[in-house]
Order: structure tokens, then C-alpha cells, then sequence
């Protein structure tokens, strides 16, 4: 029944045909399990495990790769080669993908957990009327029409309509839901509001939701994935898995790459068909064979057979720097989709506040004797923690509370009318609370008040134990006064008393609502001298004055509190008693935003980050929470800057577009709406980062580019997550950021790298194919160069610094190219024009210029493959010398070496950073030329490499070929430094076309 809110008890109890005296017979119980189902939330079928592996392999480059493995292997059999030099290429290059593909695997399979720990909020048992009878019973056996009885602390166990109220009142806990930071008092009127929200049907009871205070008969009207549970899994269940920037970008230079190497690999074999006849090959079919496996090389050089492993790593070691920071990254991706954020939707409760209600404003009666004065006090700390000072008007910090009459009369009062449980939990290392978040605010408040007669107070608690200190001045209090009788809160009273006994005296400590405690005030308290003195109607309106004060403008939540002194042995109190109170005090309490809040968000703006706040609060409670943060205080007014979900929706599809360009915060909300913001922010090509703690913000989580979850939020929240704040502090974020960006940066540098690297091998190919000269590099030569000698340095710049402006830049924009043209010319630059040319000049230098060379000239060189056919000074031999190959490899090797120290930044010279800022790097240098030199030095790795050593003048020759790449690209450097013109963005404002703000109800 989706309408149960607006429809009267009568209506819905005659829809389910259950007389609420009896409830639902044994037929009935059948019948209607029939029609609606289990109260159980559905499972869902998994991905198999080989639909998983196989999705590893969907990417071009790596089925090029395969591909390429598979036709060396075929051409490895047809040729009738053996031996572990004759498979080796595709068997290392199927061993990587297989590496890579269990990571992803891994890390796939830990993601789907939120479904099933929904059910966690499912109760388990529910008290529920049959055939006449109340019967305890498994809370999956419910069905609609059941009529279930709730009280103090019990899981609802359904989604359900009261129908009879058994206590005064009905508060339910529902922040897992709405995000509201109050409990929400539950009536059985019908709700007649238009589009309403979770937060708007105060006549049901929402499964998973506790019950803090009363007792309740309702009947179940909805079961199963039919609850506000059940469409949060809906939710959950649609949302499919985004691809991140970085990915995206990837595979769009994956598939540009995958073109050029096709053409590349033709183009090679094309210009080569005029020499498929040459007596060497044996034939035309073994030229074009001898062609087709250099252009199966060319593709094995061209892809960067590393790079998804480099990546993974790089990502992973940004995991671990940010666990540092309390960032646990849950899915690698999200490192870096971090760098490009655009915007973060924040939950306001428990995310920018501390979700811990506490008394921040305290107003006394100061004086009467010269006019009525008051004295306001304010009180530090933010949790539930006995940890705070009280301060006066002027700043000044009160040494001893509890000398000052009134501050110990209220902690008094607050710690004895008082129903709630202060305590510490050891094993979480924090303060937790049991019944009212108000009530608890008040314990607090007592505990920093402290007590009187001790001049060492407060500083002595502080030697206290945290179990000890939690509730001492409350208990202190409750020792020394007896309970005798309580009268309960009441919705027409709002107030509630307590009638305590204490050495021949009696005394009734009562709290409530200001207009109703203030109304019933004959006398007040004086704080200058404890006086009792009448109440006059100018200290009334003093009184209601600062009410107005603290409830409109700072949007406090406000209570009174009084006292009066009863005839003694009186043992129970009445409504009659509670008149002619003693005022002593109102404090004013919030759910106060955390204290680093607004320097992370004013990072977050400087960074081009925009906020925006959602909540399923009131609207002037979240505008007073952000005038409180003070990261805001840019806005003149909230107007255009926020809304309500339903002033949202009532907008046009246009002015919704313009509305959310400037939104700052958005309001009563609930679940749908977040996932509908992040969606249509998505729509404006923003990068959405949503942070929320609760069961409710679990599939806006899912469906943002990053789900930010807090540490003590649900576990629902977490598993939906792709990041978890373990200290729960919005601050985390802006390191988060930071360290996104740098990844992403050193991300680019290693793709540069090994590319640069590639195109180097590429041309060294290719132009030894035009030039019609031996082949420079064996296809086992080029793999070994892009696995090790590549992948060991390309790791270690993920170790590059973070850039000490990195959070001064705007994001990137989500199209931008991870290679751009310019990156692109300096590839080619510093890959083609220069690696892949040193690498020929050293094969060529060998032959011609070498001492221990031929010294042949250079056609003769070219015509190598003639020289069985016509005489020759020199031994035909002399082509198959693996020393010309080995320097080769060798350039190719070192020169790759000092390009890596170009990398440790994008456009920064060496000589601002310098080699030792990334002594990753420098060891992966030194550890890549060791195990160089191991494999040309050491006789069984030399034959499986066709390598052979080299001599000093060899070595010396090799380094004046490799090091001009430094030169080349510092001055390509400096061309990128200085050629950056100004960029100027016409943004085009239409506020026009927003509507006024209307008055509503907040």
C-alpha cells in the first residue's frame, strides 16, 4: 500500500480487512503472503567468476597483445623452432595478462557486499497480533495487515502505519534514513502534504529504524523490497559501475595507439614486399613469413606491455600513502578519479557536523537590581566527550562553573530530569549515548560544569579514568538525590518533571520547552547572588527576546529548565504541581559542524571545488549550519544558492540546469533525490563525489564517480563506497584530493615515459626496415627492454612528489586528453627523432666506425642480404655478430635511463628537481643497469638474450649517444613553461531565469 501516509487508520486497516483488536487470522496470513511476499529483501545473482576473468581481457591493446603472442607462437611451430628462446615472448606476455587479470579479479569480487548487508537492518523478531493473541514472532514470517506492537529500542521490523498510539508519544531514530540529526515524533493523523518525503510521512514507521522513546500499535504496510529499505536496494540495483576519467582516457588512447600501430605493422610489410625474393629468406613465402614476424615485433615494441601493471601499481601505492592520511581507498580507480572532482555533494549530518548534539549557548538571569540583565555563556566541545569550558560574554574562560548559582543549579537539573546513558566504549575508543540526543547534550553539559566545594575542579576529573570521567558529576548528582516520582513528557505539556528528595528536602527539577517552562515561572534564579526574586513581564520579554534570538537566527535547538520546592514527604507529583516554577536557566544545543570543516572547504573552493550540502534537514537549519561554518561567507544570501528537493523539482528543466550550476545546498531530501543530483550533475559533465555515513545515502554513493563513506558510518554505506574516511573527518578529503592529483600527474609522466620509450623502439624498427639494414633488435631484445628495463623505472615515478601548488590548480576537465598534442609532438621528439634514431646510429657505428668492427661501408651494409651471392672482402658471418645488436640494446637501455630522470615532472628542469628527490627512482635506475649488465656478462642469460659483452670504448660510445635526451628535453621543457598563454572562460549567468525565492515552510 504506497499510499497508507494519506489515507486515515480507518481507510487503511479496512484496505488490509484487519480488525486492530484481533489482527490477521491463520487465512488471512496465508492469503496475504501470497498476494505481497516474504519480508525479506531478495538476493541477487552474482557474476560468475568466468564472466569476471574474461571482462579483464576486454581491452584492445591487450587483445592486440594476445593476438600478437598467439601468431609469434604459430610462427615459433611453422618454422620448426624449439628451446625456451622460441616460445619465450608469448609465454612472458601471456603471463603478464594473466597477472593483471587476477588483480582485477580481486579486486571486483570485494565489491558487492551493500546488498547483503542491508539485510543487517532488518530486525529480526517482531511483536505481532493473531488470531487475538500477541505472539513473538520472526520478523521475515510479517506480512501486510499484520498489526505489530513497538516500544523503547525495538528494530522496526517492516514498513508500518500506526494506528494507536500507547504512550504520550512516539520518537523514532531514522538518521540511517533521512540523515536527520534528531529523532522525528511519530503521529497517527494522516499526512495530507503533496510530493512528501520520508521525512514528511510522520505516521509511518520505516523498517530498519529504531524506536528511543514510547510505546506503539501499527500495522504493516509494506514487506520485503516493498519498504523504504527495499528501494534503497532498487536504487542500488540500477546504478551501474562508471568508468573512471583516467580508464576512459586510457581506452581512448589505447584504441588511437592500437591505429597507428596497424598502419605501422602494413606499412612495414608493405615497403618490404621487394625484398620477400631475397636468396636469404629461401623464398618469396619465407620473405613475406621473415616480414610478417618483424611486424609482429613492431607491435609487441609499440604496446607497452606494462602499462596496465604499472598503472595498478602506481594506484596502489597511492592506496597506501592515503591509508596514511585516514583515506582507505576500497576500489584502486577512485585514486585517481579524486584528482578530477569537480564537485562534492556532502551529507550534512555526521559528515560536516559531528552528528553528537551538544549545548553551545547557555542564558541566565544575571541581575535585577539595576534592570533586568542576562548573562549569556558559551560552551566549547563538539562530541559527546565530558571535554569543554564555559565562557562568558567577553571570551573570558570560567575556572570554576559550579561556583556561579545558576550554572550549578542547571547542571544539576540536567543530570536529575534526565532519562538518558553516558558511557565509554574502550573498544571503539569513544563516548556513545543510549536515549535522546538532547538528553545526552544535557549529561555533557553537566560534566563540564563540574562540581562545587572543590578548588581543584575541573582540572582532578582529568586524572579520572574515560569510564570513569564519562558520567562522574552526573552520578555525583544521583547520589545525592533520591527519584521519587516522574511525569512524563507530553506533546501539549512539552515538558516533563522530576520530584527528587534530598536531606528533608524536596525539590521538583522540570524541563521542556522555553514558552512552556517560561509560562509556568512565577520567580527566577539569580546567578550574581543566588537570590530568588519575582518574575516580572520585562524579564519575560528579556527572556523571550533572547528565546527568538538563539531559536530564529542561530537556529538552536532550546529547552528551559526550572525548579521548585515541594511540601516535604510528598511522594508523587501532578500536572497541578507544575506551576509556580523557579526559572534558573535555557541552553541552547546544535549539532555542531566539526572544527576543521571550513579550512578543508575553503581548500576545496581554491582547488576550483565546488560544495554542496545535502541533508534531509529543514531548510534554515542547514543555512544557519553553513553561516556556521563559515566556508560560505562568499554568499550574501542563500537565495538561488539553495533548495529544498521539492522547490527543485517544481523547477523547469532549464532552470533546474541553472539552478544547480550554483547550488550550495540542497534540502529535504531523500534517498532518490541524492542519486537524481548526482545523475544531473553527471548530465553537466561534473565529477561527482558524494559523502554520506548512512543506509540512505548508499545508492547516491554507488552512482557518484567517487562514494566517500565515513568510518563509523553503516557498513551498508562502506561496501556501496569507493573510499572510506576512517576518522570521519571531511578534512581527509581535501588530502585525498591532493594525493588523486598527484597520482594522476605521475600517472602521465610514467604513460610519457613508457611511450616515448615504445615510439623509440618503433622507429628503431621501421627505419631499419626502410633503410633495408639487419634487423637492429631481436623480438626477445624488445621485450625484455619494455618489461624490465621500462617497468622498474615507470613504477617508480608513481614515488614522484606531489607539486607544491597542486591544490592551487582547477581540476582538469574530464575530456582532457591524458596525452595532448604538445605531449604527443614531445613523444615523437624525444621517442622517434631521438631513442629510436641513437638506437640505429649505434648499430650502424658498430659496423662502420667500430675498432673492433668490420668497419664496412655503408652499402655495403645495406646489402647485406646479397652477400652469399657475389664476393666479399669480409666473412657474410659478420651479420650475424650479436655485438651490433647488443649496443643497440644497450642505448636503447641507457638512454631510456636518463629519459625516466626527465620524467620526475612533467615541465620542471632537473636542475629545480633534482634526481634525489625520487630516490625510488635513482635505485630502480641503478637496479635496471645491474640486471642489464647481468644478462650481457653471464654466459646462459647472454645466448637467451643474443647479447655478448661489451668493451669500455663500446660502453663510452653508448654514452655519448644516450645522454643528449636530457639536453633535448629540458629545452622542450622550457618551450612548455614559457608558451602557456593566458586562458580566459566566458561564463554566461542567467540568474534571471531562476525564480524568487518563496517563503516555505522550514
Amino acid at each position: 500500500m504506497e499510499d497508507a501516509y494519506a489515507r486515515s487508520v480507518s481507510e487503511v486497516l479496512d484496505f488490509f480487512e484487519v480488525d486492530p483488536s484481533r489482527g490477521l487470522s491463520d487465512s488471512q496470513v496465508a492469503r496475504h503472503a501470497r498476494l505481497f511476499g516474504r519480508n525479506v529483501l531478495p538476493e541477487e545473482k552474482r557474476t560468475s567468476f568466468w564472466k569476471l576473468v574474461l571482462k579483464q581481457f576486454d581491452d584492445l591493446l591487450v587483445k592486440i597483445l594476445i593476438a600478437a603472442a598467439l601468431v609469434s607462437f604459430v610462427l615459433a611451430l611453422v618454422n620448426g623452432e624449439t628451446g625456451l628462446a622460441a616460445f619465450l615472448e608469448p609465454s612472458v606476455i601471456l603471463m603478464i595478462l594473466a597477472a593483471n587479470a587476477a588483480v582485477g579479479v580481486i579486486t571486483e569480487t570485494n565489491a558487492e557486499k551493500a546488498l547483503e548487508e542491508l539485510r543487517a537492518y532488518q530486525a529480526d523478531v517482531a511483536t505481532v497480533l493473531r488470531n487475538g493473541c500477541f505472539s513473538i514472532l520472526p520478523a521475515t514470517e510479517l506480512v501486510p495487515g499484520d498489526i505489530v506492537e513497538v516500544s523503547v529500542g525495538c528494530k522496526v521490523p517492516a514498513d508500518l502505519r500506526m494506528v494507536e498510539m500507547l504512550s504520550d508519544q512516539l520518537r523514532v531514530d531514522q538518521a540511517i534514513l533521512t540523515g536527520e540529526s534528531c529523532s522525528v515524533e511519530k503521529e497517527l493523523v494522516c499526512t495530507v502534504t503533496t510530493n512528501a518525503v520520508y521525512q514528511d510521512k510522520t505516521n509511518i514507521l520505516f523498517s530498519g529504524t529504531v524506536v528511543v522513546s514510547g510505546r506503539a500499535r501499527a500495522v504493516v504496510v509494506g514487506v520485503g523490497a516493498n519498504t523504504a529499505m527495499g528501494s534503497i536496494r532498487d536504487s542500488m540495483l540500477q546504478t551501474g559501475d562508471e568508468a573512471t576519467p583516467l580508464k576512459k582516457k586510457l581506452d581512448e588512447f589505447g584504441t588511437f595507439l592500437a591505429k597507428v600501430i596497424a598502419g605501422i605493422c602494413v606499412l612495414v610489410w608493405v615497403v618490404n614486399i621487394g625484398h620477400f625474393r631475397d636468396p636469404a629468406h629461401g623464398g618469396f613465402l619465407q620473405g613475406a613469413i621473415h616480414y610478417f614476424k618483424i611486424a609482429v615485433a613492431l607491435a609487441v615494441a609499440a604496446i607497452p606491455e606494462g602499462l596496465p601493471a604499472v598503472v595498478t601499481t602506481c594506484l596502489a601505492l597511492g592506496t597506501k600513502r592515503m591509508a596514511r592520511l585516514n583515506a582507505i581507498v576500497r576500489t584502486l580507480p577512485s585514486v585517481e578519479t579524486l584528482g578530477c572532482t569537480t564537485v562534492i555533494c556532502s551529507d550534512k549530518t555526521g559528515t560536516l557536523t559531528t552528528n553528537m548534539m551538544s549545548v553551545s549557548k547557555i542564558c541566565v538571569v544575571h541581575s535585577v537590581h539595576h534592570g533586568a540583565t542576562l548573562a549569556e555563556y558559551s560552551v566549547s566541545g563538539t562530541t559527546y566527550a565530558p571535554e569543554g569550558f564555559i565562557f562568558d560574554k567577553s571570551g573570558m574562560k570560567l575556572e570554576f562553573p559550579a561556583q556561579h548559582p545558576c550554572l550549578l543549579q542547571i547542571a544539576m537539573c540536567s543530570a536529575l530530569c534526565n532519562e538518558s546513558v553516558l558511557q565509554y566504549n574502550p573498544d571503539k575508543g569513544d563516548y556513545e549515548k543510549i536515549g535522546e540526543s538532547t538528553e545526552v547534550a544535557l549529561r555533557v553539559l553537566a560534566e563540564k560544569v563540574g562540581l562545587p566545594g572543590f578548588d581543584s575542579m575541573p582540572s582532578a576529573l582529568n586524572v579520572l579514568s574515560k569510564h570513569e570521567r564519562a558520567s562522574y558529576c552526573n552520578h555525583y548528582w544521583e547520589n545525592q538525590f533520591k527519584k521519587v516520582s516522574v511525569l512524563e513528557f507530553s506533546r501539549d505539556r512539552k515538558m516533563m518533571s522530576v520530584l527528587y528528595s534530598r536531606k528533608n528536602m524536596e525539590v521538583m527539577f522540570s524541563k521542556g520547552a522555553p514558552e512552556s517552562i517560561i509560562s509556568r515561572c512565577t520567580s527566577i534564579l539569580c546567578n550574581d547572588d543566588g537570590s530568588t526574586v519575582p518574575l516580572t513581564t520585562d524579564i519575560q520579554a528579556e527572556l523571550e527576546a533572547r528565546l527568538h534570538s538563539f531559536a530564529g537566527k542561530e537556529t538552536l535547538r532550546c529547552l528551559a529548565l526550572a525548579l521548585k520546592r515541594m511540601p516535604l514527604g510528598q511522594q508523587t507529583i501532578s500536572l497541578d504541581d507544575e506551576k509556580d516554577l523557579t526559572f534558573i536557566g535555557m541552553v541552547g544545543m546544535l549539532d555542531p559542524p566539526r572544527e576543521e570543516v571550513k579550512n578543508a572547504m575553503l581548500s576545496c573552493m581554491s582547488a576550483g571545488i565546488r560544495v554542496i550540502v545535502v541533508t534531509g534537514d529543514n531548510k534554515s537549519t542547514a543555512e544557519s549550519l553553513c553561516r556556521k561554518i563559515g566556508a560560505f561567507d562568499h554568499l550574501v544570501d542563500f537565495a538561488g544558492h539553495s533548495y529544498t528537493a521539492s522547490e527543485f523539482e517544481e523547477l523547469s528543466p532549464l532552470q533546474q540546469t541553472i539552478a544547480l550550476q550554483r547550488m550550495a545546498l540542497f534540502t529535504r531530501v531523500e534517498p532518490s533525490h541524492k542519486r537524481m543530483l548526482v545523475e544531473a550533475l553527471q548530465h553537466q559533465n561534473e565529477v561527482v563525489a558524494m559523502t554520506g555515513d548512512g543506509v540512505n545515502d548508499a545508492p547516491a554513493l554507488k552512482k557518484a564517480d567517487i562514494g566517500i563513506a565515513m568510518g563509523s558510518g553503516t557498513a551498508v554505506a562502506k561496501s556501496a563506497s569507493d573510499m572510506v574516511l576512517a576518522d570521519d573527518n571531511f578534512a581527509s578529503i581535501v588530502a585525498a584530493v591532493a594525493e588523486g592529483r598527484a597520482i594522476y600527474n605521475n600517472t602521465k609522466q610514467f604513460i610519457r615515459y613508457m611511450i616515448s620509450s615504445n615510439i623509440g623502439e618503433v622507429v628503431c624498427i621501421f627505419v631499419a626496415a626502410v633503410l633495408g639494414i639487419p634487423d637492429t633488435l631481436a623480438p626477445v631484445q624488445l621485450l625484455w627492454v619494455n618489461l624490465v628495463t621500462d617497468g622498474l623505472p615507470a613504477t617508480a615515478i608513481g614515488f614522484n612528489k606531489q607539486d607544491s601548488d597542486v591544490m592551487r590548480a582547477k581540476p582538469r576537465k574530464v575530456g582532457e586528453a591524458v596525452v595532448t598534442g604538445w605531449l604527443f609532438f614531445r613523444y615523437l621528439v624525444i621517442g622517434g627523432s631521438y631513442v629510436g634514431l641513437a638506437t640505429v646510429a649505434g648499430f650502424i657505428w658498430w659496423f662502420v666506425y667500430a675498432d673492433s668492427g668490420p668497419k664496412l661501408p655503408y652499402s655495403e651494409l645495406m646489402n647485406f642480404d646479397t652477400c652469399s651471392k657475389r664476393e666479399t672482402t669480409y666473412p657474410c658471418s659478420v651479420f650475424d655478430d650479436r655485438h651490433p645488436s647488443t649496443v643497440s640494446m644497450t642505448v636503447l637501455v641507457v638512454v631510456e635511463m636518463f629519459n625516466a630522470l626527465n620524467n620526475l615532472s612533467e615541465n620542471q628542469s632537473l636542475l629545480i628537481i633534482p634526481p634525489w628527490s625520487n630516490l625510488w627512482l635513482v635505485a630502480s635506475i641503478i637496479l635496471t643497469m645491474l640486471l642489464h649488465i647481468l644478462i650481457l656478462y653471464v654466459h646462459p642469460l647472454s645466448v637467451l638474450f643474443s647479447v655478448t659483452p661489451l668493451s669500455w670504448a663500446e660502453w663510452t660510445v653508448v654514452l655519448y649517444l644516450s645522454f643528449p635526451v636530457i639536453i633535448i628535453d629540458e629545452v622542450l621543457k622550457f618551450f612548455s613553461r614559457n608558451s602557456c598563454g593566458m586562458r580566459f572562460k566566458l561564463r554566461l549567468r542567467r540568474a534571471e531565469l531562476l525564480p524568487k525565492r518563496e517563503i516555505r515552510d522550514k
